[in-house]
C-alpha cells in the first residue's frame, strides 16, 4: 500500500455540469482516508484541468462527468495531458466517475482512462484502484 499522504488526487468538473456533488463526497472520502485532495470546483475547461495537473504536480486525476459530454471532454483532456508531456496512467493515474455508459465507459478505458467508475461505485473500491495503481506510477514521489 503506499502512503497514503504523499499521493496528490485532482478531482475535477469538466464542462458545463453544475452537479458537484457527488465530486464533493469522493473527494472528502479520498481526503478522510488519508490522501492529499485538491477539488477545482464545477465549469472547469479541459485546459484549466490540465494546467492545474501541471502546477500542483498531482498523482491522480479524477474527472467526474455527468453533463453527457464526457466522450468529447475527458479524450480531449487526454489528448492534452499527452501534448504536454504527460502519459496518462505512466505519469499520473486517470480515473473517471459520473453518468458513463459501459459502452462509452470501455472507450474511454482504451483511450487512457485508467477505469470509469459509475454510479453508487463505493469508494472503497476508488480507494483501493488508487492504493494498488499509484505506486506503479513512473513519477510517484517516495520521498
Amino acid at each position: 500500500m503506499v502512503e497514503r499522504s504523499k499521493v496528490r488526487v485532482l478531482v475535477a468538473k469538466p464542462g458545463l455540469d453544475g452537479h458537484d456533488r457527488g465530486a464533493k463526497v469522493v473527494a472528502r472520502a479520498l481526503r478522510d482516508a488519508g490522501f492529499e485532495v485538491i477539488y477545482t470546483g464545477i465549469r472547469q475547461t479541459p485546459e484549466q484541468i490540465v494546467e492545474s495537473v501541471i502546477q500542483e504536480d498531482v498523482d491522480v486525476l479524477g474527472i467526474s462527468i455527468l453533463s453527457g459530454a464526457h466522450m468529447v471532454l475527458i479524450p480531449k483532456i487526454i489528448r492534452l495531458l499527452e501534448e504536454r508531456g504527460i502519459k496518462p496512467n505512466e505519469d499520473v493515474l486517470v480515473i473517471a466517475g459520473g453518468i458513463i455508459p459501459p459502452d462509452d465507459a470501455e472507450e474511454l478505458e482504451k483511450g487512457g482512462v485508467a477505469r470509469v467508475f459509475g454510479p453508487g461505485s463505493p469508494i472503497g473500491d476508488i480507494i483501493r484502484f488508487i492504493d494498488e495503481n499509484v505506486p506503479k506510477l513512473r513519477k510517484f514521489r517516495s520521498a
